[in-house]
């Protein structure tokens, strides 16, 4: 009997907990309702100031967008030469706080005088490259694999210098076009006036010349060579052949290092001549860039800011206009 009335009290205050919890859930969807309601109902009340607000903001953004002048940039993209990435950073940054400081007398040595600071702004940053090609990787590889010579140590080097040292990309803002052309041409010459990168690109330069004129002559010797051997093999081709040059000190060469050994002497060469047309300046002008447009974000033109900043000006007029309201009710 006890068992009974137990069991049924149980049932009892289960069923009205799920009751409490039923109208706890129609209480909640209730109040979203009525916040809703709420919503609609002031946005129906004050639809025409809101639509009267966008349209005047739409007008005072696209008249601001016809009086302020656009900003131009010039991007150049640069290769550093000879270890000068540092130097590349460190004088754009004193270029910058000159402008910041606005030293006329810095930019009258370097031949801009009358010099136009409104919007001016110069900056440097890495440009992003994809990743090393599968072709790449393989030279790479194929060059582990010859002995460890003067020339290939330079070869590998000099790629991994070129993976490296990446290309840059210099940035220069302002609004005036032709100042502008003019501004970022004088920057590039005074970035190229550093003396003391002058004098390392006279000797790299010399150095990679007298490289090269060793290297074809060595080439040319190894040539003689192979063409010895050549013929030395055509006269014998009834005896037993070998893959061996003895020379005069009876010291035996492997013909097959020899083809390598010209090899690496070709690619040698191949890589200074390069080094000579890169390494004319400092820093090495990949492209100048034409003066552009900055192109603005869609959240960041006056059309769509002035629009949307007064209407929430209106809604922060609203919202502290209800909680004085409520405020003079609880006096």
């Amino acid at each position: 009997m006890a068992d009974n009335q137990s069991a049924k009290s149980h049932n009892s205050s289960d069923e009205i907990d799920l009751g409490q919890l039923f109208q706890l859930i129609g209480r909640v969807f209730n109040a979203i309702f009525r916040f809703v309601l709420r919503v609609f109902l002031y946005l129906k009340k004050n639809i025409f100031i809101l639509i009267g607000l966008v349209v005047i903001g739409l007008a005072i953004g696209y008249g601001l967008n016809r009086i302020v002048s656009k900003r131009l940039k010039t991007e150049v993209i640069v290769k550093p030469q000879l270890e000068s990435k540092n130097y590349l950073y460190d004088v754009i940054e004193e270029i910058q706080s000159n402008i910041g400081a606005k030293d006329t007398v810095f930019f009258n040595t370097i031949g801009i005088d009358n010099i136009d600071f409104s919007g001016l702004e110069i900056s440097v940053n890495r440009v992003v490259e994809e990743g090393a090609t599968e072709t790449d990787m393989q030279y790479l590889e194929l060059l582990q694999s010859f002995e460890n010579t003067d020339a290939i140590a330079d070869i590998v080097r000099a790629e991994l210098e070129n993976k490296s040292s990446f290309n840059h990309r210099i940035t220069i803002y302002y609004k005036n076009r032709t100042f502008g052309e003019v501004f970022a041409q004088k920057m590039m010459d005074y970035i190229n006036s550093n003396t003391y990168f002058d004098e390392v690109l006279v000797i790299s330069r010399n150095n990679a010349k007298s490289r090269i004129e060793q290297n074809q002559t060595l080439l040319k010797q190894v040539d003689e060579i192979i063409t010895n051997y050549t013929n030395n093999l055509a006269s014998k081709n009834n005896q037993a052949s070998s893959d061996r040059i003895i020379l005069d000190n009876q010291e035996q060469v492997n013909i097959a290092d020899l083809f390598q050994y010209k090899n690496i002497l070709i690619r040698d060469i191949e890589t200074k001549k390069l080094e000579l047309v890169e390494q004319t300046k400092p820093i090495s002008v990949i492209n100048f860039g034409k003066p552009q447009e900055v192109q603005k974000s869609f959240f960041g033109k006056n059309v769509v800011l002035i629009p949307l900043l007064l209407i929430g000006l209106f809604f922060m007029f609203s919202a502290f206009r209800y909680l004085d309201k409520k405020s003079l009710e609880i006096q």
